[in-house]
């Protein structure tokens, strides 16, 4: 990730350059020179939410399942918009394994 030298703005990569979206201030991209993101076994392997029937970890709740009706679902809440919103709620029904999610709107 760049930021401009001008006015500090995140850039994005255009061409062999890196571009400014607000002002338009250009630098030649340095191949040697950028990171590569890596992602390791681990890293992967902890973003994973198993719901494998009544061992998954996950506390239940009374919640509808959309697909076959079962009021009971596993239930988890992760921040996956910015942080001046609130969580989202995910279920995970512990009969058909059906997965939906709960936002505040």
């Amino acid at each position: 990730m760049e930021f401009c030298d001008e006015c500090g703005s995140m850039m994005k990569a255009d061409d062999g350059a890196w571009v400014c979206a607000k002002c338009g201030f250009e630098k030649p991209r340095d191949s040697a020179k950028e990171a590569q993101m890596v992602t390791t076994q681990a890293q992967e392997k902890s973003e994973i939410i198993e719901s494998g029937g009544g061992s998954s970890g996950l506390p239940t709740t009374d919640a509808r399942c959309p697909e076959c009706g079962n009021d009971t679902a596993y239930w988890y809440m992760q921040q996956i918009r910015s942080a001046d919103e609130s969580e989202t709620r995910f279920f995970v029904c512990t009969e058909c394994e059906h997965k939906w999610r709960e936002d505040d709107h």
